[in-house]
């Protein structure tokens, strides 16, 4: 069986990503095989295509997809042939119009979500969900807390936006101009700052009068770590989730005694290491869409023969919102 699946030979710039013809086989112990309908675009596809997260080469790329069950390898007893599914997985391989990949990870899509809401939601809405409900400071987070959230106007941010604002707690966005800073107000933060014309963690301050956040969720790295830190209140929790700008530099641990800081560089994969796990935090992510506290919003379609121009969209932050590829 012939089908089209996007490869890389080597690390580097867009131009590295071509679509080639594969040969798929039929799935294994514990494998499905899915013919996509949509794939999802996310930013740590471009950390694996630029080598800053190295990939065993040649490989293929994208973490995230839905569609329909073609095939079930033994032992796999919760899909069947037909069922609707998406999934947030590695290995990487999502950019493809059809997979044989772990089923794991791979959850039925309900009837309420279309292909392309299932494809555009998962890594970033399991994300939000493991910061949120799971990535916690001390004390937890009550309603009326305030919480710092950099590049709030992307996927991950959009629908964190809306997810803390049913949560009840009081989200501060950051974001590069003042359209994608209207664009997260839209969606519920409670605050947003335009770090090229203010100096966020002054903000912050002046926002909480002068308490600072209990927990920031930092995608961004190296640009706003001193910033996040000084956001901080007493005790508080900095979440380090992504690199956008460039790795965080080495630290040394007393930076974060003056206030007692507590620190973490959590993973997706970590939390959805088993299938219980996966479907337990869907099934949650899934609940907040169908009571309309979250919208799954696609702001950016390409078709899979366009990949190259999707990353560098991606890679520009001229995007905002979820984007898919369309197969």
């Amino acid at each position: 069986m012939s089908e089209l699946a996007v490869r890389m030979a080597q690390a580097g710039g867009p131009e590295v990503m071509v679509v080639e013809s594969v040969v798929l086989g039929e799935p294994g112990p514990g494998e499905v095989r899915i013919r996509h309908c949509a794939c999802g675009l996310n930013y740590i596809d471009i950390y694996h295509r630029s080598g800053v997260y190295p990939l065993p080469l040649p490989s293929g790329l994208g973490m995230e997809g839905s569609g329909v069950v073609e095939a079930v390898g033994p032992d796999v007893t919760h899909l069947s042939v037909g069922d609707r599914v998406a999934y947030a997985s590695q290995p990487t391989g999502a950019y493809a119009t059809a997979r044989v990949m772990p089923a794991r990870c791979v959850v039925r899509l309900p009837d309420f979500l279309s292909f392309e809401q299932g494809a555009a939601m998962m890594l970033k809405g399991l994300t939000v969900q493991y910061l949120l409900r799971r990535t916690l400071p001390q004390e937890g987070l009550q309603a009326g807390d305030f919480v710092l959230f950099h590049a709030a106007a992307g996927g991950v941010g959009l629908i964190a936006c809306q997810w803390a604002k049913s949560l009840g707690l009081q989200l501060i966005a950051t974001a590069g101009s003042d359209e994608k800073c209207a664009l997260a107000l839209r969606h519920g933060a409670a605050f947003a700052i335009n770090y090229q014309k203010d100096n966020f963690a002054d903000r912050v301050k002046e926002i909480t009068g002068g308490a600072g956040v209990k927990v920031v969720y930092d995608s961004v790295g190296a640009s706003t770590w001193e910033g996040s830190l000084a956001s901080l209140r007493p005790f508080g929790l900095m979440v380090s989730f992504g690199n956008a700008s460039g790795m965080v530099p080495p630290i040394e641990l007393k930076a974060l005694a003056a206030k007692g800081l507590y620190l973490t560089r959590p993973s997706i994969f970590v939390h959805l290491s088993s299938q219980a796990a996966a479907q337990s935090m869907a099934d949650d992510l899934f609940d907040v869409v169908r009571r309309g506290e979250v919208t799954i919003e696609i702001e950016n379609r390409y078709p899979l023969q366009e990949v190259q121009q999707a990353h560098r969209d991606m890679e520009s932050r001229r995007t905002t919102g979820s984007g898919v590829l369309l197969v």
